[in-house]
């Protein structure tokens, strides 16, 4: 078989029994799905694990794909899924420390706190600040914030990748930055807030 051909073309292939025509979609999509994982999960084997779950899924549910969208977006819908399965399994068993912020995340939200608008250059100790207040929410709270604001996507696509209705998400953001607020006053000392 050609090595250009289409994701339809490959799936029907596999479907008429050459499995091996998998690794090409395999290899078409790793680098997005590892973006992906990495977004929800921080150790390495940790995001290994979330990858290789997604295609196994994908392999395994692959007759459930009907083509009538692209192939990339019922494979990014089961990623996001299978990470917030991941979030919801790994939530119990993670330890919180909301005081133990270091010199550095201390003296950005210091620095951000009294003057906002000054927004300091740091990004360091901001993106550590983010990855510490994204830790402590809960799965939905951290599935949705990493969608809407990280990833930036729009309402409707979060709808479509998570299969919650346009208000449910709508309602699930607003309860998402409700609980970083309180997570955030919590980490900074009384002093600042």
């Amino acid at each position: 078989m050609p090595a250009d051909l289409t994701d339809s073309e490959i799936i029907a292939a596999i479907r008429a029994g050459d499995s091996s025509r998998f690794e090409e979609l395999v290899r078409r999509y790793q680098a997005r799905l590892f973006a992906t994982a990495r977004r929800y999960a921080r150790r390495e084997d940790e995001v290994e694990d979330i990858v290789q779950e997604v295609f196994l899924k994908a392999f395994a549910k692959l007759d459930s794909w009907r083509g009538d969208a692209p192939f990339e977006h019922w494979l990014m819908r089961l990623a996001v899924r299978t990470c917030y399965d991941f979030l919801r399994s790994h939530q119990r068993n993670r330890e919180h420390s909301l005081s133990e912020l270091n010199d550095q995340e201390t003296d950005w939200l210091e620095t951000f706190v009294a003057t906002p608008e000054a927004n300091p250059a740091d990004k360091d100790a901001a993106r550590s600040l983010v990855n510490r207040v994204l830790e402590q929410l809960s799965p939905a709270n951290r599935l949705i914030i990493t969608l809407l604001e990280l990833e930036d996507r729009p309402v409707k696509e979060i709808a479509a990748l998570t299969g919650w209705s346009v208000p449910l998400v709508k309602v699930r953001a607003f309860r998402a930055r409700a609980e970083m607020k309180k997570i955030l006053q919590r980490m900074a000392p009384e002093k600042y807030l």
